[in-house]
């Protein structure tokens, strides 16, 4: 048996595994615009979510009707309202997959597939308040162009003087 004319990779599962975990799979970059799977899913999913993207970017009820056939409401409306608008100018090449290193377990090949034009929001946990040296009033945040950087002055270390 040879697989000649073969299209698809099998992933491990039966038919309705994969479909399911495909359709999942192709949800969850819709809603978070950035998933983090195994070299092999991403490459899988990555046709089916440019074809729902190109269906999208129609933007009429019939391409709304298609959408819902493979991914839920909330998707599909993203899809319409938020992705297809970003891309209307664009041919196709929607997303990259960015190839991540190996899993720590099975040593799967890890990739992150996103949205070409995703920027991830950098939220700095430890971010504080800063006082201005001149005004005494608190800033949030670090790198503000109103803020100057606090003055950290060194405290004076005593000299020992040698014997």
């Amino acid at each position: 048996m040879h697989r000649h004319k073969h299209v698809g990779r099998k992933l491990g599962r039966e038919a309705g595994h994969r479909r399911a975990m495909l359709r999942n799979l192709a949800t969850s970059l819709i809603l978070h615009e950035r998933v983090e799977t195994t070299v092999a899913k991403a490459k899988e999913i990555r046709p089916i979510v440019e074809r729902l993207i190109t269906t999208g970017k129609k933007g009429d009820l019939a391409a709304r009707r298609r959408l819902l056939r493979y991914i839920p409401e909330n998707a599909a409306a993203k899809v319409m309202e938020k992705i297809a608008v970003d891309f209307k100018d664009r041919e196709g090449g929607y997303t990259r997959i960015l190839k991540t290193g190996f899993r720590e377990g099975d040593a799967a090949p890890t990739a992150i597939i996103e949205f070409v034009g995703y920027v991830e929001e950098k939220k700095n946990k430890k971010q504080k308040s800063v006082k201005t040296e001149e005004t005494g009033e608190t800033i949030e945040g670090t790198k503000t162009p109103e803020a100057k950087k606090p003055v950290v002055k060194a405290k004076a270390k005593p000299v020992k003087e040698a014997k």
